[in-house]
């Protein structure tokens, strides 16, 4: 028999390799990520290809399908990289070019360093004090309501939080496995978990005619549709949205709030985009904030977990990877599981912890950096909130192309009708109708947006995702270009 075996896998003296298509982890094969997938890797041959001096009806790539702020040409915040560059090499600490605030704060984090290092392991949920810091911000943000240091895990960006409490959520097989329930369109890192964990998801799709709204009557329809076939447990909200840039009320977090407590669901808030807001009257509440002034039996009972970032808001700090999860009414024996699941992993990057000590503990007024500090962020925002007007300004100028107000976050999600002859197309290409369109636009422009088909859609609507990123000249640009090229597709698709 052993024989037999070697037999089959010798031909031509080499034998099969462990791991194959075949043999790999299938969960990993579900897994998709459009903000990465073929219309980037597209983009980067089109680079590579202008660089060595091959003729485009284009000049240079203007990305705009991911939220990287830094990458689009925007400043570091002063403050935020002076002290992170004394943490990282703390012989500056002498120099005259550093404010005596910066100073100060550096060597507050690196006395909370093992080895008064940044280049130590820390404690697997984060540096003590920093915590501390991030559960004082909160206390603040939230109008004084009570944040404990230990509900505070600080992780690799708000990515790596949400992977592990979905990983903590996720159990059962056949009818009886979690069943997760989020947004569609969705940012696809929740899919992708789900995928990766082979958990059910359960899609509750936003409105888009009224300006992406959450629906509790469209949380009850996904639940009960979903209730056959798995045990649904958790209930996924991104606030301010992504892709879709909708802020959500006070009145609407409420209602959020008593649906997944009477259906016992685990509460899973996405925040990272809470200092984005643009529209005149749209305010971020936190999840958390709206569940302890509900009072009981909500604030007693109901579990939630919050998340934010330095990668986005006016920081945009992306590559740093910091990040933290809030959890609240977490049974204890669990949270030890938590802890003990972050310690396989050892440690959140120290340089994106110290970023988000940064964000939590900026310049106070009277402090020498808090006026550059102030203005550095004000203008920021002021930046973002211009492109949000501009871009859905110059969209909905165009037949065929309807915008939603950018409200807050960083995106357009804008829906755009598709001649039957270019879905034809597209089904003949084996693509989806709004990736083809991506594709074209890409290949004509230079312009990489990504399809609303990776974060999800109503069947029969096309859409496509575009960050608001790119400098105002740019991104002028970037619309009048896309605004012509959709002219002419839909003509020669007529």
């Amino acid at each position: 028999m052993a024989n037999s075996n070697m037999k089959q896998q010798l031909v031509n003296g080499i034998r099969d390799k462990v791991l194959t298509m075949d043999t790999m982890n299938q969960s990993v094969k579900n897994v998709e990520y459009a903000v990465r997938g073929p219309i980037l890797l597209r983009a980067m041959e089109l680079e590579r290809e202008l660089k060595q001096g091959v003729k485009k009806p284009f000049t240079e790539i203007i990305r705009a399908n991911i939220g990287d702020a830094h990458a689009m040409g925007q400043k570091p915040i002063t403050f935020i990289r002076q002290v992170l560059a004394l943490c990282q090499y703390p012989d500056l600490l002498s120099s005259p070019s550093f404010p005596e605030d910066a100073k100060k704060q550096a060597m507050r984090i690196l006395q909370a360093c093992e080895g008064q290092s940044a280049g130590a392991y820390s404690a697997s949920s984060g540096i003590h004090l920093i915590r501390e810091d991030v559960a004082r911000y909160i206390e603040q943000r939230d109008g004084g309501i009570a944040s404990d240091p230990e509900n505070i895990f600080l992780s690799t960006g708000a990515s790596t939080a949400i992977m592990v409490v979905l990983n903590l959520l996720v159990s059962g097989k056949g009818k009886s496995r979690t069943g997760v329930m989020i947004p569609i369109p969705q940012y696809p890192l929740y899919s992708a978990t789900l995928a990766e964990f082979d958990a059910v998801q359960i899609n509750y799709y936003l409105d888009e005619e009224h300006q992406w709204a959450l629906d509790v009557s469209e949380l009850q329809r996904a639940l009960d549709q979903a209730k056959a076939h798995c045990q649904p447990r958790v209930l996924c909200v991104i606030n301010p949205g992504n892709p879709t840039g909708q802020v959500q009320s006070r009145e609407n977090i409420e209602a959020v709030i008593r649906f997944a407590y009477e259906k016992h669901l685990f509460l899973l808030a996405d925040e990272v985009y809470q200092d984005n807001i643009y529209a005149e009257g749209s305010q971020f509440h936190s999840f958390k904030k709206v569940l302890m002034e509900m009072g009981p039996p909500y604030s007693q009972q109901l579990e939630l977990a919050s998340f934010h970032s330095c990668s986005k808001g006016y920081m945009g700090e992306c590559g740093f990877r910091g990040g933290y999860t809030e959890v609240v009414n977490m049974d204890p024996s669990v949270k030890q599981q938590m802890t003990k699941l972050m310690s396989v992993r050892l440690c959140p990057p120290v340089p994106g912890q110290i970023i988000m000590d940064i964000v939590t503990n900026p310049p106070k007024p009277g402090d020498p950096s808090y006026q550059q500090f102030h203005q550095e962020k004000t203008a920021v925002l002021a930046d973002l909130a211009e492109k949000a007007l501009l871009t859905e300004k110059i969209l909905n100028k165009t037949p065929g192309i309807h915008c939603n107000p950018v409200q807050g976050a960083m995106y357009s999600f804008p829906r755009i009708q598709l001649p039957p002859k270019a879905v034809q197309h597209a089904k003949e290409l084996g693509q989806p109708a709004d990736m083809f369109f991506c594709l074209q636009l890409l290949e004509e422009t230079g312009i990489c947006v990504v399809p609303g088909s990776g974060f999800g859609q109503k069947d029969g609507t096309y859409h496509f995702r575009m960050t608001i990123l790119p400098s105002l000249e740019k991104l002028k640009i970037l619309l009048e270009k896309l605004s012509q090229f959709y002219t002419k597709f839909i003509q020669e698709y007529s």
